[in-house]
């Protein structure tokens, strides 16, 4: 295989590979916002578990690092101590 090739194979996996971490990414985002919208104490949590799952998957799949993984389910946590 040439150089030209090389880097052509390089730029199609790369367009792949960042379609993919954007869909996990997004609904990493979304989850997240349910979580932090939702008021009510029961629904919080049902919606908080469902965030930290998905965080979990987007973080061992290597889209986001541990250390962010780890901040954004701290966030949840402190979100769903305060609601009522």
């Amino acid at each position: 295989m040439s150089a030209k090739g090389t880097v052509l194979k390089r730029v199609r996996q790369s367009i792949k590979a960042n379609a993919r971490n954007k869909k996990y990414k997004s609904a990493m985002k979304t989850a997240i916002k349910k979580a932090l919208n939702t008021e009510n104490q029961e629904k919080a949590t049902e919606m908080a578990n469902q965030a930290f799952s998905t965080i979990d998957k987007v973080a061992s799949k290597g889209i986001i690092h541990k250390n962010k993984a780890a901040n954004q389910k701290s966030k949840i946590s402190k979100h769903l101590k305060n609601t009522k």
